[in-house]
């Protein structure tokens, strides 16, 4: 069998990398940037990964750090008066039903919602999510602690939607 090409692992694999850039930024023209800068340097190092069955991993690590680096910006952000226009999200905040839910996670600070897409969206372990964020599994049960805590009181209204703490371990 011949080893996977970087254009067909992009081709097969851009729509839930997508997802995954999505959820992390929040923004859709911030998740395409964000996919791409990590897919060019993906592409630059296609021939020395081993593994290309973990290539996924790979991009998706790629964004996290890529985010990480960017979170202290992210703080000198200055709100304004005036709403941006509102982008349209690729049919991930069609259902009514969750979009309270995205508006309060995306809310979150953005450690909290990188925790909570790693953990939940992605379904990684808490060691998984560490390695992914570079911090202790401890960090990682915290920041998703406090960021279901924050969900809970800010919807209670959805309670049957959150987790209970004892699946946090």
């Amino acid at each position: 069998m011949s080893e996977l090409g970087f254009d067909e692992f992009m081709a097969a694999r851009w729509a839930p990398l997508y997802r995954t850039a999505y959820l992390l930024t929040g923004d859709r023209h911030q998740a395409e940037d964000l996919l791409q800068d990590v897919l060019a340097r993906t592409c630059v190092r296609w021939s020395s990964i081993r593994d290309k069955a973990a290539a996924d991993a790979y991009v998706r690590q790629g964004m996290v750090r890529q985010m990480t680096r960017q979170w202290p910006k992210r703080r000198r952000e200055v709100p304004t008066e005036e709403l941006p226009e509102v982008p349209y999200a690729g049919g991930l905040d069609v259902r009514a039903e969750h979009l309270d839910l995205w508006a309060e996670v995306r809310r979150l600070p953005p450690r909290m919602r990188a925790t909570l897409v790693l953990r939940y969206v992605e379904d990684l372990t808490a060691e998984a999510t560490a390695r992914e964020l570079g911090c202790s599994v401890g960090s990682v049960k915290s920041q998703t602690h406090h960021a279901l805590k924050r969900l809970r009181a800010a919807l209670p209204d959805h309670q049957p939607v959150f987790l209970s703490t004892e699946e946090l371990s």
